[in-house]
């Protein structure tokens, strides 16, 4: 016959033999690299740039702005680009990337329609999708490309310079139809960009809220047709040889 204090002891003994649940331990997070920060950082700076310069200019537009855009403490944004000059500069070589992008279609085994018709398409999408960086580019222009005036004497004219190679080759071959290869792009850049620049033109004249895919579609297909067109060209036909 067992006495109260025996079960008691008993008890104890009991619970103390029962397993110890083990907790595991939570498997620590793996820190962000610096390289994917300051690529996420200046990303982030670059776009907000892209729309405070496209609304304000160079002038009117601020670095303390950008960063309240961009979501970023103002001395983080001067630490990747030290001045606002230096982040105005960056923001027009990117918008330049992309379009040079785009001219890569241009080249000196490519089909002049089939090439031609890419690039125009290329162009127009960017013009639907990025319409902010080509008002910027836009917008210092018509001041007389205060800030920017090495660039275009520099990048820009080197890239007509081949590109144009490209186009006087084709000539020579005889597959397109003889034209200035300057004057070309000229009319390209006006034709596609326009779509970008003045929106709220046609917009207002269309009677629509907003320009959409049907829109564009529709303006790749008649830019394209007036400049193969005029150069001798169909789409779905060999060019000449």
């Amino acid at each position: 016959m067992t006495t109260k204090r025996g079960e008691a002891l008993a008890g104890t003994a009991r619970r103390r033999t029962r397993p110890v649940r083990r907790v595991k331990a939570k498997a620590p997070r793996r820190a962000a690299r610096p390289g994917a920060i300051r690529q996420h950082n200046v990303a982030r700076i670059l776009k907000a740039a892209e729309t405070v310069f496209a609304k304000k200019g160079f002038s009117g537009a601020s670095t303390a702005e950008i960063a309240r855009l961009a979501g970023v403490p103002k001395p983080n944004l001067h630490y990747y680009f030290r001045t606002k000059q230096a982040l105005y500069e960056s923001v027009l070589d990117r918008i330049l990337e992309t379009w040079i992008d785009a001219m890569d279609e241009l080249r000196p085994g490519a089909d002049p329609a089939e090439a031609l018709s890419r690039y125009l398409a290329r162009k127009i999408e960017l013009s639907r999708v990025m319409p902010e960086p080509s008002r910027l580019w836009a917008m210092e222009m018509l001041a007389g490309a205060p800030h920017i005036g090495g660039f275009l004497r520099g990048r820009v004219r080197d890239l007509v310079a081949e590109k144009s190679a490209v186009v006087r080759g084709w000539i020579e071959d005889g597959r397109i139809a003889p034209i200035d290869p300057a004057h070309l792009f000229f009319i390209i850049w006006a034709a596609t960009q326009t779509y970008a620049d003045f929106a709220a033109q046609m917009s207002a004249v269309l009677g629509k809220i907003a320009l959409d895919r049907e829109f564009f579609a529709a303006a790749t297909e008649t830019v394209t047709t007036l400049v193969l067109n005029g150069l001798g060209l169909r789409r779905g036909e060999p060019s000449r040889s």
